[in-house]
């Protein structure tokens, strides 16, 4: 939830352009900024896709992010514009890496050259706390920088990372841009690798526990969804506010996750250093892309404080326990 903070929020209605809306984390915008009565235009690659955001109250634009010109006259008018479009997957092959990159770092760039076009006043672009790189066990918060020095850890972490910087290079220039920063979010509709484990557990079907130091933050999609609009009210432009949650072992999620489903976690536990040493193994496996799911898993934590979204936001997420058991409790 949020708490009330010092700076309101817009009294009146908003005229509210969004990309990305028929995702995850886009769709629980959708629905926060509806609830309160904004008008939402959300730009969308398929509008048959999207027909749930119509039932939602919003106004669909068929707009596939190419052309700045014409990405330029759909944004204008609009009050903000929220930048949420993206791809999201690990194990990429080689051959789609061009179209990630430009899903991630091109729309970006497009985006904000349209919006700078259209003389929007408000731009909020959802980044990830994954820009942050591992953090070696630290809890970090806005003023982290990653050593570049260690590489990517993936495909999709270097392009967020290249769209993340896209959006510093955009606020440098005077373009006001506000970036949240959401930590790994779950919630009915969560189709991650790290959500499909927690459902596996909480249903008794998950066969191993694999990756279990890995550091994550947890937090429930209305939580997430409130962050952001948070941030599209409050937020100062030029800065970044990180919207994550408790910092904990993904092996202590599976395990609240199991509990939430009346389960107990299998007793089957792959070492760190095995799923290392699988590597060169994993096409004989059906893990052609091993390589690059132990680099973004094993031993990498991804820990982060939202301090300054609480102090200046009002953001308070609930507990990640709290949130893992709002989504797995009844399965």
């Amino acid at each position: 939830m949020v708490r009330p903070a010092s700076r309101p929020a817009p009294k009146d209605p908003q005229r509210i352009a969004i990309t990305g809306g028929a995702g995850f984390i886009g769709r629980a915008v959708v629905r926060a900024l509806r609830d309160r009565g904004d008008t939402v235009l959300a730009l969308v690659r398929d509008p048959r896709r999207a027909q749930h955001l119509v039932e939602l109250g919003a106004e669909l634009i068929e707009e596939d992010l190419a052309d700045v010109n014409r990405l330029a006259e759909a944004l204008r008018g609009a009050d903000v514009v929220i930048h949420a479009a993206g791809s999201y997957r690990i194990e990429i092959q080689k051959a789609d890496r061009g179209a990630m990159w430009d899903a991630n770092v091109g729309t970006t760039t497009r985006l904000l050259d349209a919006a700078e076009a259209a003389g929007n006043p408000r731009i909020v672009y959802v980044s990830t706390v994954n820009v942050l790189g591992n953090t070696h066990g630290k809890v970090v918060d806005e003023t982290y920088r990653r050593d570049l020095g260690e590489g990517f850890l993936s495909w999709y972490d270097e392009t967020k990372y290249g769209a993340h910087e896209v959006a510093l290079q955009r606020i440098a220039g005077g373009v006001p841009v506000v970036i949240a920063m959401p930590g790994q979010v779950i919630g009915p509709g969560d189709h991650s690798e790290i959500g499909a484990q927690l459902a596996s557990a909480a249903a008794g079907r998950l066969r191993y526990v694999a990756s279990a130091d890995m550091g994550v933050t947890l937090v429930h999609i209305e939580d997430e969804a409130a962050g952001i609009v948070a941030v599209l009210d409050r937020g100062e432009p030029g800065r970044s506010y990180l919207l994550a949650g408790d910092c904990i072992r993904f092996g202590e999620a599976l395990a609240i996750a199991a509990g939430a489903g009346g389960r107990r976690l299998p007793s089957l536990r792959i070492p760190d250093a095995l799923l290392r040493a699988m590597i060169p193994f994993g096409p004989l496996v059906g893990q052609p892309h091993l390589r690059e799911v132990v680099a973004a898993s094993v031993g990498v934590t991804y820990w982060a404080s939202s301090q300054r979204a609480a102090d200046q936001l009002g953001y308070q997420p609930r507990s990640a326990e709290t949130a893992i058991r709002d989504t797995f409790g009844a399965a």
